[in-house]
């Protein structure tokens, strides 16, 4: 099957995407509500969670290549894509049971450990060669933006899955008292009378639920995942590798990825900025819960991602109009902006917490999506080069940088917050004023520091999409005259 700029069919689009879904419910609780289940509840140290958190995602420095290269080589009758998502799913459901579900009476550090780095493992298997299939079935720009963004747009219905079912848990843990109560706070203070006394006599304590909200978000993922996988299985086809199995060796290519001048910048971006939003998303359940005091997670991040979603037509257009790089710096400024705003809430400030809330959601499909359709057009960039078609790779390589940036943002951020005072199970009343103070430092200034570092390389990036158009010319040349030298 030739390459071909055509339409993809809505319907194979969004078949695609729907895997985006099952793996995005389980993104939101590992930032948010695993390290407080195992450093609260279950009463590892902080500091612990975040080290063991850091040392599972480090597996994935041999996982992501392998998968990448072995996707990219083996073609099976069943297509090169295709057979891994069968094979992860049990291994990550697996993982999925035993990590969300651990026993009442305690785990030891080796459970936590162990069942992490199966649940890791299992996601990459599916993960990476599902992202390479996306960037395969079409070589236009805006194109790759469509199935770039529906890939987002189940990923953001899936956090707002993610987090509708700790707001049902918290509605059925008090009655609905806790999502009664912001509202009304809300409205109070939206007409000048503020009082925060309401709070504390409405609400259970929202330490108490990080178990059963991971019981129901563990039901979740178990049951969207094998009925995801099969829909994209039995819906999209794979385009066909025939007359485009140039196998370009290990050492060749990365020779070529590391000339690749756009891939080392969009590299770059992706480790700064989820560095920072690990390093901030570690931490923001103790921000919203014990420095804003919102009594409501749950109805916290349904807002946020509510926001997110209806946002992502905005990132497309933005993205046609002034090209994806500037689209992605754009969204970075106003994040950034936010965050900054953040530093001077209060206990109580649930409205001006809850705006500013709402407007980082707005941003989230853009920092999810636009990075992912930039490196589908940086891919172009090596075929025309090497005459390779080895999307597995790059996205393997992206994968990784992504996951050593939220192994380490993670771990440096629970760290530095945990070793300076502060105390998840205690909240603010347990932990020192320097843990305190580190804990509105890390989630308020930490990001703005690091997409700072992230812009510096967006601004003057090089594949705008005339040069893109270029890039593609070339390779359909090189592409028809390799055809006339076979015939």
């Amino acid at each position: 099957m030739a390459e071909t700029n055509a339409p993809l069919a809505r319907t194979t689009i969004y078949a695609h995407g729907i895997l985006g879904l099952p793996l995005a419910v389980i993104g939101y609780p590992l930032a948010i509500w695993i390290p407080a289940h195992y450093a609260g509840s279950l009463g590892i140290g902080l500091a612990t969670v975040g080290t063991i958190l850091m040392l599972a995602r480090l597996t994935d420095v041999l996982t992501d290549p392998i998968m990448g290269e072995i996707s990219d080589r083996w073609v099976t009758p069943f297509g090169r894509r295709r057979p891994w998502l069968l094979l992860g799913m049990p291994i990550m459901m697996f993982g999925v049971y035993k990590l969300f579900m651990p026993p009442d009476d305690g785990v030891s550090l080796y459970y936590f450990l162990g069942y992490l780095t199966l649940f890791f493992l299992g996601a990459t298997i599916i993960a990476l060669p599902h992202r390479a299939w996306g960037a395969e079935l079409s070589v236009d720009y805006h194109q790759r933006s469509r199935v770039t963004a529906a890939r987002e747009f189940y990923v953001l219905m899936g956090l707002l899955l993610a987090a509708t079912v700790p707001m049902v848990v918290e509605i059925m843990a008090d009655g609905g008292g806790s999502v009664k109560s912001i509202f009304s706070i809300i409205l109070t203070d939206a007409k000048g009378a503020f009082t925060g006394e309401l709070l504390g006599k409405e609400v259970v304590d929202r330490k108490t639920l990080s178990g059963p909200v991971l019981v129901g978000l563990a039901y979740t993922v178990l049951i969207l995942l094998p009925v995801c996988v099969f829909v994209v299985l039995a819906v999209v086809k794979e385009p066909s590798t025939q007359g485009k199995r140039n196998v370009v060796p290990i050492r060749e290519g990365l020779k070529y990825l590391w000339r690749n001048g756009p891939m080392r910048r969009v590299l770059i971006i992706v480790l700064m900025v989820t560095f920072g939003e690990a390093f901030r998303n570690a931490v923001s359940l103790f921000f919203i819960r014990d420095i804003v005091g919102v009594p409501t997670i749950g109805a916290a991040y349904f807002f946020y991602f509510t926001a997110g979603l209806g946002a992502i037509p905005f990132w497309l257009w933005l993205g046609r109009k002034i090209g994806k790089h500037y689209a992605f710096m754009s969204t970075l400024v106003l994040v950034a902006t936010v965050s900054a705003a953040n530093l001077f809430l209060s206990y109580g400030d649930y409205l001006p917490f809850f705006l500013l809330f709402i407007v980082k959601g707005f941003c989230f499909g853009g920092l999810q999506f636009l990075p992912i359709a930039m490196l589908a057009d940086v891919i172009d960039v090596d075929t025309a080069r090497s005459g390779g078609h080895r999307a597995g790779t790059y996205f393997s390589i992206m994968g990784l940088t992504d996951k050593l940036a939220v192994a380490f943002g993670t771990g440096f951020s629970l760290n530095l917050v945990g070793l300076l005072g502060f105390d998840a199970a205690g909240g603010v009343s347990g932990s020192t004023e320097v843990g305190v103070l580190a804990l509105r430092l890390v989630y308020c200034c930490g990001p703005i520091f690091f997409y700072s570092i992230a812009m510096a390389f967006i601004w003057g990036y090089p594949l705008t999409p005339a040069r893109h158009q270029r890039l593609r010319l070339r390779i359909e040349r090189k592409a028809a005259r390799i055809a006339r030298l076979k015939q």
